[in-house]
């Protein structure tokens, strides 16, 4: 069982930064990824479509023989996680925000702090729902970002484009005196630089790929699930196959990959 690969999914290619970096971390890990491109983005979808999507997703990497699973999308987590749990109890699940809100303890002069995400996270409150559970002092600021994702997955960072989509949100008089930002979607690692830029590296920006990957090599080693093999397989699966989605995910990734079209909702 602990050689067995983790499942990966989120709504399209941004969870590939965690894919990425549990890579680096955990180089003995394989995993398969899944990639919802038919139904992206998950942002904008009504809660009841997001659970199904993602209960389905779930139950096929637990037919691939996933050990555990990572929900690496915040829209999946902040209204599936449950959901999912409730139907599948024999293998490990986890999601992007817990282990976000646990890593704030560590962060000792936050006093507001900005949450930018997509509709559906935003929406859900999740954040300022565990944040002032856990810490009451903190001020909490969240603001939708629904453009960000699907820039993102159209190669739009480090761009005249993004800076400018970037600049308009940023700008909003409600993030104003945050000196902390949670980036409340797996694809806003991509445009992390450009954000502290805007910032002028005065806010500390939380990235959840590293404190997600940390979190995970925990779980795994308590649960005594941490691969010995050193014949690690990544597989790459998408709901919807396109050469642009092929070469986006290569460049979350950091090298070239081939993705494979699965459509498990094809009856």
């Amino acid at each position: 069982m602990c050689n067995n690969p983790i499942g990966i999914f989120d709504s399209g290619i941004g969870g590939l930064t965690i894919a990425y970096s549990l890579k680096k971390k955990l180089p003995n890990e394989s995993f398969i990824y899944f990639g919802d491109t038919k139904h992206l983005p998950y942002g904008d979808k009504s809660e009841k479509a997001i659970k199904q999507y993602s209960l389905s997703i779930a139950f096929f990497l637990k037919s691939k023989k996933c050990k555990a699973i990572i929900i690496a999308c915040n829209s999946a987590s902040s209204v599936a996680y449950t959901h999912i749990k409730n139907h599948i109890k024999d293998i490990p699940i986890y999601n992007v925000i817990d282990p976000i809100i646990d890593g704030l303890n560590y962060q000792d002069d936050i006093k507001k702090i900005g949450v930018i995400g997509t509709k559906a996270t935003i929406k859900s409150k999740v954040y300022e729902k565990k944040i002032h559970h856990l810490y009451k002092s903190i001020k909490v600021v969240s603001f939708e970002t629904p453009l960000l994702a699907p820039m993102i997955e159209e190669g739009f960072f480090n761009h005249d484009i993004s800076n400018s989509i970037i600049k308009n949100y940023l700008n909003n008089k409600s993030l104003k005196n945050i000196n902390s930002l949670i980036l409340a979607c797996t694809h806003y690692p991509l445009i992390k630089d450009e954000i502290n830029k805007f910032f002028n590296s005065q806010i500390y920006i939380v990235d959840s790929a590293e404190i997600i990957t940390r979190h995970i090599k925990e779980e795994l080693d308590k649960l005594n699930l941490r691969s010995l093999s050193k014949n690690s397989s990544y597989h790459f699966i998408v709901s919807n196959y396109t050469k642009s989605f092929e070469e986006s995910a290569s460049f979350f990734f950091k090298e070239n990959i081939k993705l494979e079209e699965i459509d498990i909702w094809k009856s």
